[in-house]
């Protein structure tokens, strides 16, 4: 199973595409622990060194959803401006959302059809009267190749397997960037509230664990002061 992930800063300030990187970091991790293979696909630095605006990946694995229940929605982290230290603002929003309706291309090499021809330019007799040139036809795509580069008919056949493969494959991207103007809205709508996910500090601690010792020393002080009262 493959799903398209994005972690997006929603067109946030700073704070906000600083969060993205650290995000990434961590989900990153869990996926390797999850043996979800991963692929950066796409990714929009931020305004400075360190930060992202958004980052697109392809997971791999048979248990996404269970990994993903985790992750999809909107992240908040909680603590003081990495850049503005005098900022009043203590929580920042980021959201990670599936790109559906993705239309993969996948590349088969039994799916292209070879001609030879006659290879074109200067090169001398054999280049000129031998069919040493290949064209490389991906079917279900239509898109193709002419190499001629070698006197042999074998490696040009191997280097317009390579040449096609990346043309075809290039498909994938046109249609994950047009996915993603369609999909601009996630930038701009990432949900306040109810996250998914808190963080603390600049650590980016996954669980918050607050310090009981307070509170238990209370405790302690209220049964104490009970316990004289009943002796009274």
């Amino acid at each position: 199973m493959e799903k398209l992930i994005q972690i997006t800063s929603g067109r946030g300030p700073l704070e906000c595409q600083w969060v993205v990187a650290k995000v990434l970091k961590v989900f990153l991790e869990e996926a390797k622990d999850n043996n979800i293979d991963y692929e950066i696909i796409h990714r929009e630095n931020g305004d400075e060194n360190l930060t992202l605006k958004s980052v697109t990946l392809l997971l791999k694995s048979k248990n996404i959803n269970e990994f993903l229940k985790s992750w999809l929605g909107s992240i908040l982290w909680t603590g003081k401006s990495t850049f503005r230290k005098l900022h009043k603002r203590s929580n920042w929003f980021i959201g990670v959302f599936e790109l559906e309706g993705l239309e993969k291309i996948n590349f088969n090499e039994r799916e292209v059809q070879f001609q030879t021809a006659r290879s074109q330019g200067s090169g001398g007799q054999n280049v000129n009267k031998v069919n040493t040139a290949i064209r490389a036809t991906h079917v279900p795509t239509g898109q193709s190749v002419f190499v001629q580069d070698s006197r042999s008919q074998l490696e040009n056949k191997k280097l317009s397997i390579a040449r096609l493969k990346e043309k075809v494959l290039e498909q994938n991207i046109i249609q994950l960037q047009k996915r993603m103007q369609e999909t601009w809205n996630n930038h701009l709508n990432v949900q306040r509230g109810n996250p998914i996910r808190i963080f603390w500090g600049t650590d980016f601690k996954k669980n918050h664990q607050e310090k009981s010792f307070k509170k238990e020393r209370n405790k302690l002080k209220n049964e104490l002061k009970n316990y004289k009262n009943d002796l009274n």
